[in-house]
Formats: C-alpha cells, structure tokens, sequence
C-alpha cells in the first residue's frame, strides 16, 4: 500500500521552575521514542485503573481500493490527513486531559513550527472548558523531558509575529515547565506533575 505523507489566556497550570531535588537523570530508556514511551505509560495508567487517555487516530483519506475477492478489500493507496486536534486526550480523576507530544533534536528551543493554527484553536477551547492542557516535549539530544502548560505555548504562538520570536527557547521551558524524570512503570511519569502541581488539594 502506498501512504502519501502531507507537507510539512487562561490556563490551569502555575509556572515554577525546575525542583532542585530533582531525582538523577537516568538513560534507561534511550532508543524509545516520545510517543512510544508515552503510549506504554498510557497502558499502564490504564491497566492500573489510574486514567483513560488514549492517542488520537489520525486520519486517513483512501484513494485507491483493490478488491482481490467479493469478501475482501485491499487499500493500495491512501494519504495521512493533517490532524485537526491534539495528540492524545482521557479522563483522570475527573478532569479531562488533552495534550500534544513534540520531540526535538534542537538543544536550545522547541520551534513553533511545530505546531498549527488549529491546534492552537483547540488547545484554546479545550482551557475555556477549564480542560488541563499541556505539551508533552523531549529534547532527545539532552535528553530531556518536560510537561508545559498550554498556555505558554499559545502565547508564544499569538504573539510570535509582534517578538519575532518563532520558538520557544529551552530556558523558558525549563522555567516554566515541569521536568519529567524517566521511569519503568510508567515509562513517562507525568501523572505525577498533574498530581504535584495542577491538582494539588484537589479530593
């Protein structure tokens, strides 16, 4: 089958920097991908009854199906979709999670051109309906790991054209976001964060 790949505020969280007792970093599991470490902690968040977040499909238009037998149906051809919302969104102790995972070789920044105009707009409607909305980003070279709050990014984004500012540089994230230290169970703890500094008192 041939896939066509396409080209190319309010918010629930308080910044703080990063814990000074923050455990050692830990290399235990280099060679995995962001999504794949974070897929893996899905399912054990899910198999522990912790939380329901899963990854959004992304959408894919069919162009050409073979139809080898009455009974089957071959697709020999289809393009990835641009997706139109988030990477992954569940439900955890009530609240509703919604979040973007960005991995980046760049040791001094997260390039706003990884995200979209969209979305922006749906990381914006999701914090009017008091959602926790965040971005999941690993600097693979430092190897590196942080939650940030949506809202950061989205004003980065807005005022992007007035700064000429088009990323965010890696001292803004490690100020204002959370460093994940690595696990085994879950791969991606970031759970914790939720817990520590977002809901907080929160029964």
């Amino acid at each position: 089958m041939t896939i066509n790949y396409p080209q190319g505020s309010n918010s629930s969280f308080s910044s703080s920097k990063r814990p000074a007792n923050a455990k050692p970093k830990t290399f235990a599991n280099r060679g995995m991908s962001l999504e794949e470490d974070i897929n893996q902690s899905n399912l054990y968040y899910l198999s522990k009854k912790i939380a329901v977040i899963h990854k959004k499909p992304t959408p894919v238009q069919i162009v050409k199906v073979h139809y080898p037998k009455r009974s089957a149906a071959v697709i020999t051809e289809a393009y990835f979709k641009e997706a139109s919302t988030t990477d992954y969104n569940g439900i955890y102790r009530g609240h509703y999670l919604d979040f973007e995972a960005k991995e980046t070789k760049n040791k001094t920044s997260l390039p706003l051109t990884n995200f979209h105009d969209h979305q922006i707009l749906h990381m914006k409607a999701c914090l009017e309906q008091q959602g926790i909305v965040f971005i999941l980003i690993r600097f693979s070279s430092l190897q590196e790991t942080y939650l940030l709050p949506a809202s950061i990014v989205i004003d980065y984004w807005d005022n992007q054209i007035k700064n000429k500012k088009k990323s965010i540089p890696h001292s803004v994230i490690q100020e204002s976001g959370y460093e994940i230290q690595p696990g085994l169970f879950p791969r991606i703890p970031y759970l914790e964060i939720i817990d520590k500094y977002i809901l907080k008192g929160d029964s």
